[in-house]
């Protein structure tokens, strides 16, 4: 049964969500991140995917106090991203409440580091983001292609000992025009062992029935939720 990831966008505290990663398309959804978290758990929601837009813009972690007060208003398992570049930021997001640590450009970059972390911390803690483009992985907030094929970055980290994989296909976030389920199809007959968490694009419960049938372990849903294209009693059958 797939799980239903909630995304919360971060910028000056305040709940957000973006197009295509453009800072531009910035749309305020909630004052309080916190009121937000509380209402995806009382509807049974148990995970949330949170991502610190400021601190990825600026490379270092900003809204770590979101982080922590949300944790503490609610029992939910939070990963968070955004701007962890050292050692001491993975250690400050697990200490603020964190459950698991979301990474991205650095993965692609520097997996030397990422390397060190899955052995200090645990495969486990880390969920690896894959942004994708035409098959290849993008960097530097989805401007900069890496000249890296998603099939080999997926194979190398894997062989690493990553299990979670969140893949967001760039062409489809945040303009609510379905889920890549091709792509999805593809990743999951290569690597059959993998949870794979979708990305972007999911618009109506139809995109998470399809993404469940398909083999994918979670699907973070954020413009979708927020602007009601998807109900969250629609997805009371997906929550345990």
């Amino acid at each position: 049964m797939i799980e239903i990831i909630p995304a919360i966008d971060i910028i000056d505290g305040k709940c957000v969500r973006l197009s295509q990663g453009d800072y531009d398309t910035k749309k305020i959804y909630n004052e309080s991140p916190v009121n937000v978290a509380k209402a995806f758990e009382d509807a049974g929601i148990q995970r949330l995917h949170m991502v610190d837009l400021d601190g990825a813009k600026q490379g270092k972690i900003i809204n770590i106090k979101t982080l922590e007060a949300v944790a503490n208003a609610t029992k939910l398992k939070i990963d968070f991203g955004g701007g962890i570049k050292t050692t001491s930021d993975v250690q400050n997001v697990l200490n603020a409440g964190a459950t698991f640590f979301n990474i991205g450009s650095i993965a692609v970059k520097q997996p030397e580091v990422v390397e060190g972390w899955i052995k200090q911390f645990g495969a486990d803690k880390i969920l690896l983001g894959a942004d994708v483009k035409d098959e290849n992985i993008m960097i530097h907030g989805w401007q900069q292609s890496a000249n890296i094929n998603i099939f080999n970055y997926i194979s190398a980290y894997i062989n690493k000992g990553i299990n979670y994989i969140f893949c967001t296909d760039i062409s489809k976030d945040g303009l609510l025009q379905g889920a890549s389920v091709d792509l999805y199809k593809k990743i999951l007959a290569k690597f059959p062992q993998l949870h794979l968490i979708a990305s972007g694009g999911v618009t109506v419960i139809d995109d998470v029935d399809e993404l469940n049938i398909i083999g994918c372990t979670g699907v973070i849903i954020g413009k979708a939720l927020y602007e009601g294209r998807i109900q969250l009693s629609q997805l009371k059958k997906y929550l345990q």
